[in-house]
């Protein structure tokens, strides 16, 4: 089949490059030349293991290919996906700008059938709009070309994508008539073969499904958060909380570790979004705002422990810190919590020695030469000269430290773990000082 995808980034890529891997032409287009440029050469603008090898494998099979030309893009594709930002507006709101661009760009340009694919995360009623703005070009055009719009929503994990678009958990499909829905189908075959994982809906429906599964996942994370707040009061321990809670198959182990809140591009933007659609209802959304509220409060404990440490203050401190992509496997930092720790410490006049696997040049083009930041060739390097250890992000890594050398390199033998990676034992043992979340430490 062939497949136009508008938008190169993190969805579009990975949904162009999975689809040209079974057998599909795909043509991705994207309005940023230097991207479009770099990716004909094979150069992949973000990291996502594996993504690079798959990529290289079909530009050089000529299944995949790039191109910045529009109307090319709309010529080529019988499905023509929106894989496009919708980065939240002040409001919380998903801003639709660049989809109904694209749908206003395929009106002008398509000449015969099309199936319009919302891949983007988008708001209940969008497929209406993408609708409204085709109809309203090829009027303009005094032409009638036959269309569909569907809802056929992502869910990527970042750092196991190209697994999850392999062997998806459900391939949901919002659709309004039989055709569009056996199309769908056809096209998502290869995928669907083991058993079946297409889910047919309407599509305003399928719109919904996306928000309230990125939702519910936030939940579960701020709702350990806040019992691990409480564990801290009470003496208890939250690991063990979860262990136990998690044997529960109603529950189960996903998405109940305590941290420093979550990051990304999806959850903030989407709980955000989701809210901002209840109120655009008349509906209070009284557990999505706590689900927020929580997390931003998060993204703070570990500088208040920082800062409670050292005696409240910081200034001419110097902080190792280990992890600054918002997880693992990816060099994402949107909204990731080492953000929110390393603007605190350099406004309480602390400077940050930092290490990430993958994000430090992602941290380098956020940042620049900021004066209170250096970015360090190891994570040995980063301790060196350091007062304290702070550790934001769960790379594999970090997980198996020497802590006999941590003490003999920190100048405050101390260590803020973010993310529950060692048991206070072990560290106690080898002298030096730990602080974790919700193990019966003191309170925040």
């Amino acid at each position: 089949m062939k497949i136009t995808i508008f938008g190169s980034g993190y969805v579009g890529l990975v949904t162009g490059t999975c689809l040209a891997e079974v057998g599909n032409e795909v043509l991705c287009v994207d309005i940023d030349a230097q991207k479009i440029a770099k990716l004909k050469q094979g150069q992949i603008p973000i990291y996502e293991p594996g993504l690079e090898d798959l990529v290289l494998h079909n530009l050089k099979a000529g299944r995949l290919s790039f191109t910045t030309d529009v109307a090319e893009g709309v010529a080529h594709g019988l499905f023509q996906f929106i894989a496009v930002g919708t980065p939240p507006g002040e409001d919380g709101s998903a801003d639709l700008q660049y989809v109904l661009e694209v749908a206003r760009s395929i009106g002008r340009h398509m000449s015969e059938y099309r199936v319009i694919v919302n891949k983007s995360t988008v708001p209940v009623g969008t497929a209406d709009k993408v609708k409204a703005a085709v109809q309203k070009e090829l009027e303009a055009r005094r032409t009638t070309v036959e269309f569909d719009v569907v809802s056929n929503p992502e869910f990527l994990k970042e750092g196991a994508a190209i697994d999850d678009f392999m062997r998806p958990d459900r391939i949901i499909i919002g659709t309004d008539n039989p055709r569009t829905t056996e199309l769908l189908r056809a096209l998502y075959a290869p995928f669907n073969r083991n058993h079946e994982r297409i889910i047919r809906m309407d599509i305003r429906s399928a719109e919904l499904t996306k928000y309230a599964a990125n939702a519910m996942l936030a939940t579960k994370i701020s709702f350990m958060n806040e019992l691990s707040n409480m564990a801290e009061r009470l003496g208890a321990d939250i690991e063990q909380v979860r262990i136990g809670i998690g044997s529960d198959p109603r529950i189960g182990y996903h998405f109940i570790y305590p941290g420093v809140g979550y990051g990304g591009s999806c959850f903030p933007k989407d709980v955000k979004a989701l809210e901002h659609t209840a109120q655009q209802i008349g509906y209070t959304a009284e557990l999505l705002r706590a689900v927020e509220a929580v997390n931003d409060r998060q993204k703070q404990t570990l500088f208040h422990k920082i800062d409670r440490h050292f005696g409240g203050n910081l200034k001419g401190k110097v902080i190792a810190l280990w992890g600054l992509a918002f997880k693992p496997n990816t060099d994402d930092m949107r909204e990731a919590p080492s953000r929110v720790l390393m603007e605190a410490l350099w406004a309480a006049g602390a400077r940050v020695r930092a290490y990430d696997p993958e994000a430090m040049q992602e941290t380098r083009r956020i940042y620049g030469d900021h004066p209170g930041l250096a970015l360090c060739e190891s994570q040995d390097d980063a301790v060196r000269g350091a007062d304290a250890l702070a550790i934001v992000t769960e790379w594999n890594t970090f997980r198996s430290p020497d802590f006999k050398r941590l003490k003999q390199t920190l100048r405050d033998p101390v260590i803020f773990d973010g993310r529950n990676l060692y048991h206070p034992d072990m560290v106690k043992e080898a002298g030096l000082n730990y602080h974790s979340i919700g193990r019966g430490g003191q309170p925040l």
